[in-house]
């Protein structure tokens, strides 16, 4: 957002132009709106513990197993949904600020009608009328700031939201290749306990 034009009313009425550095003074909330039961991946753990367990494995480290797997692939999903953005987290930010276009729209109708009494008092309707419409431009121009800054962040939220995929597709086949390598690894070392044994 460019700059925002707020209008003082001065003795003669005129208008001036504060902040040209872009405001954030919108109110912000935190809102999870992906529940816990879609941040995480399922599987049934007692079929992976018989599957282990007919490998080979006993029943304990079969059950160690499958329990540090889960708590791997969840604290990985946590990780992975921390910084995602949904369409819905986007729609809320939206929402906050059109509230706050609305507030700056009633404020400026509360300024206008002030500036109308005291214009009225003083005699100088002609005067008024040529800045209400220098006003409707540097309003339109504004608006077509706002509706460019708008797509710039939505274009920036899919750009993002691209690379957070690709990133989460990385880390899935991290996690199965690490998942692999530890089913290989716990194989290896029952066969050689196994060998021990024979």
């Amino acid at each position: 957002m460019n700059a925002l034009l707020r209008r003082v009313t001065t003795g003669t009425g005129t208008w001036r132009c504060f902040h040209r550095t872009p405001m954030m003074t919108f109110d912000l909330r935190k809102v999870e709106l992906t529940p816990l039961e879609q941040r995480k991946l399922t599987f049934d753990s007692h079929v992976m513990v018989t599957e282990l367990q007919s490998s080979g494995f006993e029943r304990r480290q079969a059950e160690l197993i499958v329990s540090a797997l889960v708590t791997l692939t969840t604290a990985n999903m946590d990780v992975v949904y921390k910084d995602m953005v949904t369409k819905a987290h986007q729609d809320i930010t939206v929402q906050q600020i059109m509230a706050h276009l609305d507030s700056i729209r009633k404020d400026m109708v509360i300024l206008e009608k002030s500036d109308f009494a005291n214009l009225r008092s003083e005699n100088t309707f002609i005067e008024q009328e040529k800045k209400l419409m220098e006003a409707g431009s540097e309003f339109h121009h504004k608006k077509a700031d706002l509706q460019n800054d708008n797509m710039d962040i939505n274009r920036n939220i899919d750009l993002q939201v691209a690379s957070l995929r690709t990133e989460l597709e990385s880390l899935k086949l991290q996690t199965i290749r690490y998942l692999a390598a530890t089913v290989f690894s716990c194989l290896a070392i029952a066969l050689g306990v196994y060998r021990l044994w024979r």
